[in-house]
């Protein structure tokens, strides 16, 4: 019969949920309407919802609604007060989005708030939309919001590889997990694809792209399979909640998992392959156990074996494994499967029909309401080892205490350099010495206890004198084992019997009453010391799992105050060694990815496995399916932004790796290396933007007062040089020559200047775009004549489509683009350069292409994009005046039209500048009939 005890729930888990509903509690609620696909009636459903909860006397207010044209939805938005939306400026533009202050001061019950996975216009207070939902439900406001499938975190790159499109703007699984509700809107692919083509999702060219690209039958299959697959794993976790909760032990069959109990014999393997193969076939998930009782730890080195090779194949077909320690197998069974809700038991049968029925038929009267699975034996299998007991007696002359100890490190994630086999104990001599003296040492305080207790003959009771030989037991028990303790046992019954029961000195018994206490001594011997034994294998156990615990958080103390890689790397491999006995070498990558080689290689470290391990993020070596023979277990660090290392171990004792336990163990362990290192990272990227923005800072205040300061002066220079070339009387040719160059100088360096000043202002976000709808025509013309005096010795081509329709840009710093490209080309070309300005509409109809290509040598190999950096010229040691700043004000102006510049390939054979503007949408313009000229 189960304790009744073992009803009463979980006092931390409890503990744990208290907690989180007093947190809930201040919050307002969130209930998500989730569907697979726009057009589903998410929206629909929402303001459904609302009205009749307005009906209800509810007051409801509506943040934001995307109604994207439907009359149907546009009509539920009668009857309902609008939030008004909130102007933001962006690049010149006014755009409406949610105003969230007006939200918090109105502090409505309820609110509307659409597309939750939108993103905020730059300025606004949150990037996200759902962060300003979290900030609502913290004011305890109630949100009702929508959401599709693919905006999920982690389902995009799921529905990208599916549909080819892969949307930017996602929801951290987290909002969705800790939603109070998940409404699921689903509509058959059929009815959804009705709606599209009758206008009822999207309108005109919307639709008729949406049908080609994502509106495919196929796609919307799939993403109303990940939303409903979803929505199950969502309600199964309120399910396990609402079990904890209410202190539910009974299983509910809501899902199809598999819980299968691996035992000591070969036929585990067919097991775990057959309980995989059913998981497969229901898409169910499973777990592997194997139990540990007190019966089990004289289990030979070979069983022992077979069972940590049973527990790594299952892991590698997809389970998930854990090593129970208990009395009773069937009683740790049925107490993990109701409290993991695992409604199918899978069990094996045996060679002997005897055990597996006692098994079987106390799990189903220990638990009615699981399904227990029997698999067949192979036909394979050899002989049971459950009934070969000659394994068994050839085990029971080890020490108990060495079988003890190795079945505590073994099985709870102590490994120990006394791990012993039967070999190395049939050849140690010391081993064999110490094992038998602890059966003499029981000897001998059988012995003592006889002679203490002969002088107490005549002052205390036989009944008291038996006590005091029950209490030598015990010791021999707690000290030496349960081995030695029944051996202590049975000589005192003996000696109890021939030195102290009359008539003494014989083993004749003059009272049948001393048989009955006799064989309760014996009895109660035998008893005591086996539960003595057991408590101290579990005081062991213990003992083990406490300096786990402690290493773990010694280890994560260690970690947290470190500041360099040089840090970690010496935390790291102190702890393994202190608590795995096990030499560890943390490999760490240079900036090409290449793990770099450590100052002093071990024998046996392989660094080709571990550039192998660590590119392809699987573990190799020891325990793995990939180089086993190797004398490392080379385990990647895995942070959560990339794979920052490696951690090489060569162990003492190859066995303990395949413990999944002792894995887990050494997985944490990398886990907070791993992310310590991603800390350091990032401190040192932070320490590095912090320098470069003041750098950044230091350089555009210099540049702009130095441009304000030199600008006066240079208007000066510029106009007295020009008046000089003009002055009365006439200057001879020298004087001349000399005053025009002095006056083209001016010119240049009064350009370089205006340079330094529009990158310092562009820098500062002070530029502001005049943005207006004009021709492309006009600006190239006033750029070439702005460009004559460079241009004096270069031939310019124009071929630009007649057919261009008007651009939205200010045509100002559009030109100083395009002047600045042509001075390029024709500084950088041959005397007789040729120029062309080339304009065509990309494939996307969605940009236009602008080129300066030109028949000069072309761009510096390797420096493409380099050239597009302040203070980078195409040639660093040149005689061509100039200090590099063209190009990156160039980039600097197209980027803030939304436009891109690179480098594309020319038709002269020289270099080519390629910038692009969006096309947009312009303004029709007016028809005039002839009667109006």
């Amino acid at each position: 019969m189960p304790n009744l005890n073992d009803q009463r729930p979980d006092p931390d888990v409890l503990l744990a949920h208290v907690q989180a509903q007093e947190r809930r509690a201040s919050r307002g609620k969130l209930r998500i309407y989730f569907g697979a696909s726009a057009g589903v009636g998410k929206t629909y459903a929402m303001l459904s919802a609302a009205h009749k909860l307005q009906a209800e006397g509810q007051e409801v207010l509506i943040g934001v609604v995307e109604t994207h044209g439907r009359r149907e939805t546009l009509a539920l938005l009668d009857g309902l007060p609008l939030l008004p939306p909130k102007a933001v400026a962006y690049r010149d533009k006014t755009l409406s989005e949610f105003d969230i202050d007006s939200a918090l001061a109105r502090n409505p019950p309820l609110i509307l708030i659409d597309e939750l996975a939108h993103s905020n216009t730059p300025g606004s207070r949150h990037p996200k939309r759902w962060q300003d939902v979290e900030e609502l439900l913290d004011a305890g406001i109630d949100v009702y919001t929508t959401v599709n499938v693919q905006h999920l975190d982690s389902l995009n790159d799921v529905v990208g590889g599916i549909t080819g499109i892969r949307v930017s703007e996602t929801v951290p699984d987290t909002v969705f997990d800790d939603a109070d509700e998940v409404v699921l809107v689903d509509v058959p692919a059929d009815e959804l694809l009705a709606r599209l083509q009758t206008g009822r999702v999207y309108h005109g060219q919307q639709a008729e792209r949406a049908a080609k690209n994502f509106f495919r039958k196929g796609n919307l299959i799939a993403l109303r399979e990940l939303a409903l697959r979803r929505t199950a794993d969502r309600v199964e976790e309120d399910v396990q909640a609402y079990r904890i909760e209410k202190s539910i032990g009974k299983v509910w069959k809501t899902d199809a998992a598999l819980l299968a109990c691996v035992g000591s014999g070969p036929g585990a393997d067919h097991l775990i392959r057959s309980a995989a193969r059913l998981a497969s076939q229901l898409s169910a998930e499973w777990h592997a156990v194997y139990v540990e009782t007190p019966q089990l730890q004289r289990l030979s080195a070979s069983q022992r074996e077979r069972i940590l090779k049973s527990l790594k194949l299952a892991q590698d077909l997809g389970a998930k494994t854990a090593v129970l320690s208990g009395q009773d197998v069937a009683n740790e069974v049925v107490d993990y499967a109701h409290s993991h809700n695992f409604s199918k038991i899978v069990l094996g049968r045996h060679r002997y029909s005897w055990a597996s029925v006692s098994l079987h038929k106390k799990m189903a009267a220990l638990a009615p309401d699981l399904d227990l699975i029997e698999i067949g034996r192979a036909a394979t299998d050899p002989v049971d080892p459950v009934c070969d007991r000659q394994d068994s007696r050839n085990q029971r002359n080890q020490s108990d205490d060495a079988v003890t100890r190795h079945r505590a490190e073994f099985f709870d994630n102590a490994p120990s350099t006394t791990a012993w086999t039967d070999a190395t104990m049939s050849v140690n001599p010391v081993r064999w010495l110490a094992r038998h003296l602890r059966y003499m040492y029981a000897l001998l305080a059988i012995v003592a206890a006889a002679i203490a207790c002969t002088p107490l003959l005549n002052f205390l009771h036989l009944v008291n004198i038996a006590m005091l030989f029950m209490l030598v037991v015990v010791l021999v028990a707690f000290r030496l084992g349960r081995g030695p303790s029944v051996l202590a046992t049975v000589v005192g019954v003996a000696v109890f019997d021939f030195f102290f029961v009359p008539p003494r000195f014989t083993f004749a018994v003059s009272d049948f009453q001393y048989l009955v206490t006799f064989a309760v001594m014996l009895a109660v011997g035998l008893l005591t010391g086996h539960l003595t034994a057991g408590l101290r294998y579990q005081a062991r156990v213990a003992s083990h799992r406490e300096s786990r615990a402690r290493a773990l958080y010694e280890f994560a103390r260690d970690l947290s105050g470190v500041l360099q890689d040089e840090q970690i790397s010496e935390s790291t491999q102190a702890i393994i060694q202190r608590a795995f006995r096990a030499r560890a070498i943390l490999l760490l990558p240079d900036a090409n990815g290449k793990l770099q080689a450590p100052a002093a290689i071990a024998e046996g470290l392989d660094l080709g496995i571990a550039q192998w391990a660590f590119d392809k993020v699987e573990a190799a070596g020891i325990g793995t399916d990939t180089l086993p023979a190797s004398n490392f277990f080379y385990l990647p660090l895995v942070a959560p932004m990339r794979t920052r290392g490696l951690l090489a171990i060569q162990p003492d004792n190859r066995r303990w790796i395949l413990i999944p336990e002792q894995r887990q163990q050494l997985d944490t362990f990398a886990a907070l290396a791993a992310i310590a290192l991603e800390r350091v990272h990032y401190i040192e990227v932070a320490q590095e933007a912090l320098i470069h923005m003041e750098s950044e800072r230091l350089r555009n205040s210099l540049l702009a007062a130095l441009s304000h300061d030199l600008r006066t002066p240079l208007t000066s220079l510029v106009g007295i040089s020009e008046s000089l070339t003009m002055s009365k009387p006439a200057l001879t040719d020298l004087q001349q020559r000399m005053a025009q160059n002095l006056h083209t100088e001016s010119l240049r360096m009064s350009a370089l200047v205006a340079n330094l000043l529009d990158m310092a202002r562009i820098q500062s976000g002070e530029v502001k775009l005049n943005l207006q709808w004009q021709p492309l025509e006009e600006v190239v013309g006033s750029a070439l004549r702005a460009s004559t005096a460079a241009l004096v010795q270069a031939r310019v081509q124009t071929a630009l489509p007649a057919d261009l329709p008007l651009l939205h840009f200010d045509a100002v710093l559009i030109e100083r683009v395009l002047c600045n490209l042509l001075e390029n080309a024709a500084k950088y070309s041959t005397a007789h350069a040729v120029i062309v300005i080339r304009a065509e509409i990309d494939d996307s109809h969605s940009m236009i292409k602008i080129m300066v290509d030109d028949n000069g040598p072309g761009l510096p190999a390797g420096r493409e994009e380099l050239i597009f950096e302040k203070f980078t010229r195409g040639e660093r040691e040149s005689a061509t005046p100039g200090v590099g700043l063209g190009l990156a004000i160039c980039r600097a102006i197209v980027e803030a039209h939304g436009g891109r510049i690179a480098p594309a390939s020319s038709q002269l054979g020289g270099a080519c500048i390629c910038f692009t503007l969006p096309l947009g949408s312009p303004p029709s313009l007016p028809d005039f009939d002839a009667s109006d000229v």
